[in-house]
């Protein structure tokens, strides 16, 4: 009697433990083919980055294959831009005190978000 019982105990798991195999099988298929599908949603402009970047490139190349500069040379390059290697690239992209005269503190924007939630103002 023991013996049927567990044979009928297996045969009501298998079809469970199919269908589970089945579902984890095809998540597993669909999650690691579709994040292609995510490229097309971000388009960035194909020329305005590689010319940057491969001048970066080679001017660190070009510093790598001379022996370290000395402190007064590296004052001058980094003088002319954000560093020595990356000069003005991306200078007008970056954060400065008069861009962010608006911009708002994260302590500012927690008290905020605390005075929506609890209805009290200061």
């Amino acid at each position: 009697m023991k013996v049927l019982d567990f044979v009928k105990s297996r045969l009501l798991q298998l079809p469970s433990r199919l269908i589970l195999v089945v579902f984890t099988c095809s998540f597993i298929f669909l999650f690691h083919a579709f994040p292609a599908l995510a490229i097309s949603s971000y388009q960035n402009d194909p020329t305005g980055g590689p010319t940057q970047l491969l001048e970066i490139q080679r001017k660190t190349d070009e510093a790598a294959k001379e022996p370290p500069i000395g402190m007064k040379e590296s004052q001058e390059k980094t003088r002319r831009g954000l560093n020595e290697v990356q000069g003005e690239a991306d200078i007008e992209k970056m954060k400065r005190p008069e861009d962010s005269q608006s911009a708002t503190s994260v302590e500012q924007e927690v008290e905020g978000f605390l005075e929506k939630i609890t209805g009290s103002n200061k």
